[in-house]
């Protein structure tokens, strides 16, 4: 009888662990990311309706959500890739797709230009909002990044497609790491 207690002890204690591991998530949950080895860390929410995933090697197409534009960063893996991760350092090269969240247009797209874009991640040669976003994605990999202004152009409108403190939304695939 002692050993049926037992069992029956470390069976419930067991699934109530188990239970406690599987608690449900909202899709508003945050991510903490270090922005350098030197500033604190940023918070990258997680898009709550992203847009299709798509299939890699072809131009993605980008849903804007509706509503107010977030706050923060938000950034979702539509395609989790199967390379190595890209890190802070590294050269990376891109295809990505840009739209304008206030007017729902794509601004620019590497794809137009029939070519990757490389840069190198963390070093300021790109809006700020793609240094964060970026870090940690997979080769092979596309995400989904909705940067606001202050992680953009601000209040300076870079040229035709994107006005002052819009907010952008894009899909970035990762080809490579250089």
């Amino acid at each position: 009888m002692t050993r049926l207690r037992t069992w029956t002890f470390v069976a419930l204690a067991t699934s109530g662990l188990g239970l406690a591991a599987c608690s449900s998530s909202s899709s508003s949950s945050t991510t903490t990311t270090p922005a350098s080895p030197t500033t604190t860390p940023i918070v990258i929410g997680t898009i709550a309706a992203p847009s299709p995933a798509g299939t890699i090697g072809t131009q993605p197409t980008i849903t804007v959500p509706t509503g107010t534009p977030p706050t923060q960063l938000e950034s979702k893996d539509l395609i989790v890739g199967t390379g190595p991760a890209v890190k802070v350092g590294d050269k990376a090269s891109v295809q990505y797709v840009g739209v304008a969240y206030s007017s729902k247009q794509i601004f620019d797209s590497s794809w137009s230009h029939n070519q990757p874009f490389a840069f190198t991640l963390g070093n300021g040669t790109v809006i700020p909002g793609w240094d964060k976003g970026v870090v940690g994605m997979q080769v092979g990999g596309r995400r989904e990044l909705i940067i606001p202004p202050n992680l953009a152009y601000g209040a300076q409108s870079p040229g035709s497609g994107i006005a002052a403190n819009d907010t952008l939304v894009f899909v970035v695939d990762l080809v490579k790491i250089n």
